[in-house]
């Protein structure tokens, strides 16, 4: 398909203002936080942050340069460069089953953040009694146990998401980052703001930045590094395919550096806003999943104003949730596009209608539909298999194919060109050189530690 046939951005900071939304979601404002608490906190956001600079931003750059050689999505790319009947094609395909599978339960999670938006503005976490604090946590688990609500939350968020990608590329998708980023960056430093006034806010502060190095375990640098390569969306062909409706002299280099930036900042915003306030009600840091969904509310309901920023801190997450939502969508609703010509309100409604179904049973608490013997027999209910088969092998092993392929398989001359092509930065042999070393040999070993400690093996 010509490129003129193919949306394209409008502009740099429409690219990079939806990219990063694709990569900030519900693994920043969600998972980070508690990860970090799991993990001690400093010496585990050090080894994360480096992590990000030498394997999740070498990854990216080399995944945005695929799609903006070929103008293509994950499928087509690797056809065009290696051949329609190559072996590497299954990567291409590996992305857009991953982003339809993981969009599939993705999308309950982020009806958790609207209902409780629902929650807060109707005044559940307002004028709570001492007494009823320990009634607040229950709201999560009422949520859980309630199919039909769960459906419905579902449905109503992937019917927002496929609203907006039947509006294209710069019209829709663009159009939405352009309002949903600065809204989320908005009101996440509204949130710091106000957690600076807090007498939490100091311990949160230290607990964050402070090398505290004997509370790190192997476990938690593996943990680190394996989120460093999922936060940016890499290796699910959304960079690729966003990547892929640049213009040929675009800056793939500085974009990429910019996208990064941005995914960590609103990771370390996001333990500014909640770890002060977690410190000062009292709650517990190391809480795991629930520190959002059961912790947070618990503290907002103790706070003056609770509603109000309860109300503000699930928009964020819903806001946070839609950007990536979104990527997710075009992924897979860009090969029917590109690869079999379908119009993009057949291509859209078609996949999206497909993703909403399959993540009925995930909705639907997941294992009764299947029989009571399901998670006893595999160990996980639908939900969790969807998360542990994307998470832990599809994600990983898509990651792995693209870093080989970028940085063995495509001509030199042409990887060379594609890098420096608009790029200062890329133009300069040493970190182009030093990039591709990276990418080489430090991003699969990188992958294949994080496969192995999911095996258990490390």
């Amino acid at each position: 398909m010509s490129d003129a046939k193919r949306g394209q951005w409008g502009s740099k900071v429409g690219f990079v203002l939806a990219a990063a939304g694709s990569a900030v979601g519900l693994g920043n404002m969600w998972k980070f936080p508690y990860i970090t608490g799991e993990n001690g906190g400093g010496a585990f956001v050090a080894i994360y942050l480096v992590c990000i600079l030498l394997i999740g931003l070498p990854i990216m750059i080399g995944e945005v340069v695929l799609g903006k050689m070929t103008q293509k999505s994950p499928v087509g790319a690797f056809a065009e460069l290696a051949g329609k009947r190559s072996p590497w094609v299954g990567v291409g395909w590996l992305g857009v089953i991953t982003g339809f599978l993981i969009l599939s339960y993705y999308s309950v999670v982020a009806g958790w953040a609207m209902h409780y938006v629902f929650l807060s503005v109707t005044g559940t976490f307002a004028n709570v009694s001492p007494a009823e604090l320990g009634q607040v946590a229950d709201h999560f688990d009422a949520l859980k146990a309630n199919p039909g609500l769960n459906v419905l939350w579902h449905v109503l968020f992937m019917a927002i998401t496929i609203g907006i990608v039947l509006a294209g590329v710069q019209k829709g998708v663009e159009v939405a980052a352009r309002v949903l980023m600065p809204a989320l960056l908005g009101l996440l430093i509204m949130l710091v703001l106000y957690a600076t006034s807090l007498p939490g806010f100091g311990p949160a502060f230290d607990f964050v930045f402070g090398l505290h190095t004997e509370r790190l375990t192997g476990a938690g640098v593996l943990e680190a590094l394996g989120h460093s390569f999922f936060t940016l969306s890499v290796g699910m062909g959304a960079m690729l395919t966003y990547g892929s409706y640049m213009k040929r002299d675009d800056d793939v280099v500085s974009t990429s550096i910019t996208i990064t930036a941005l995914d960590t900042a609103v990771a370390l915003l996001a333990c500014l806003a909640l770890f002060p306030i977690t410190f000062t009600f009292g709650m517990e840091a190391g809480a795991g999943p629930g520190l959002v969904f059961q912790s947070m509310p618990t503290a907002f309901a103790q706070m003056t104003g609770g509603s109000v920023w309860s109300t503000l801190f699930f928009l964020l997450l819903t806001f946070a949730a839609l950007t990536s939502a979104i990527s997710l969508l075009e992924v897979v609703a860009s090969y029917f596009i590109d690869e079999l010509g379908w119009k993009r309100i057949q291509a859209v409604a078609v996949t999206g209608a497909a993703i909403t179904l399959f993540g009925i049973p995930s909705a639907l608490g997941a294992l009764d539909v299947f029989g009571s013997g399901m998670e006893e027999a595999i160990g996980h209910s639908w939900f969790g298999l969807m998360d542990y088969l994307t998470s832990n092998w599809m994600l990983p092993l898509g990651g792995l194919g693209l870093s080989i392929f970028v940085g063995f398989r495509i001509r030199e001359v042409e990887r060379a060109h594609a890098v420096a092509d608009g790029s200062p930065l890329g133009g300069v042999l040493p970190l182009y050189l030093g990039w591709l070393q990276l990418l080489r040999f430090a991003v699969p070993a990188a992958i294949v530690a994080v496969v192995l400690h999911a095996l258990g093996v490390l």
